[in-house]
């Protein structure tokens, strides 16, 4: 501690305390209420003891939220004898997904389809992070660099959650193991330009 103006005694605050805060595309594109529960060491009353105090934090997940967006909580951390306690910083981390990846406010998920139907054409499903299911016509020919971007079906911008980014729908193309020799004639002939 050291003086302040007029000879009061400004407190020094320790460190901010930061814990990771792991959520899922759900969490973060409906939003919701996780509680936290924290144990922080506080001075006692006589200034020179301390003892373990368990509180329970709230934090209101905003939809569209971002994997680094912090949120804190001025003065709930540790004390130290002649201290003002540390703020608790939590730090938002994507949990992975198994159907999407997250950029920014683009949602991308990867279609496996067979040669046939990235040759001939097909629908591809996807369910989104609210349960729908999108049938998405794929008219083009598809190749390993083809994307089919479906607007407004991605995350929720944070500025304005009615509003969302991008789907974008990449491709992977799965080929025969193994092709007989009548067939691979057909295909020959088909595909001679």
């Amino acid at each position: 501690a050291k003086a302040g103006i007029g000879g009061r005694r400004v407190l020094k605050q320790g460190p901010p305390i930061e814990r990771d805060l792991h959520l899922s595309l759900e969490d973060l594109f409906h939003g919701c209420t996780k509680k936290i529960p924290i144990s922080k060491r506080v001075m006692s009353e006589d200034g020179q003891s301390s003892h373990i105090q368990d509180k329970l934090l709230s934090i209101d997940v905003q939809p569209g939220w971002k994997e680094g967006t912090t949120i804190t909580f001025p003065k709930e951390g540790d004390q130290a004898r002649g201290t003002v306690p540390a703020d608790v910083v939590f730090v938002v981390k994507e949990k992975p997904h198994p159907r999407f990846t997250r950029q920014q406010d683009e949602l991308t998920h990867t279609a496996h389809v067979c040669l046939e139907k990235a040759l001939l054409g097909c629908a591809v499903e996807v369910e989104t992070l609210d349960g729908r299911l999108l049938n998405i016509g794929i008219h083009e020919l598809i190749d390993h660099k083809y994307t089919k971007v479906v607007p407004g079906e991605g995350m929720p911008l944070m500025r304005n959650p009615r509003l969302k980014g991008d789907l974008v729908i990449r491709f992977e193309i799965k080929s025969p193991k193994t092709l007989a020799a009548d067939k691979k004639q057909l295909l020959k002939r088909a595909l001679r330009v």
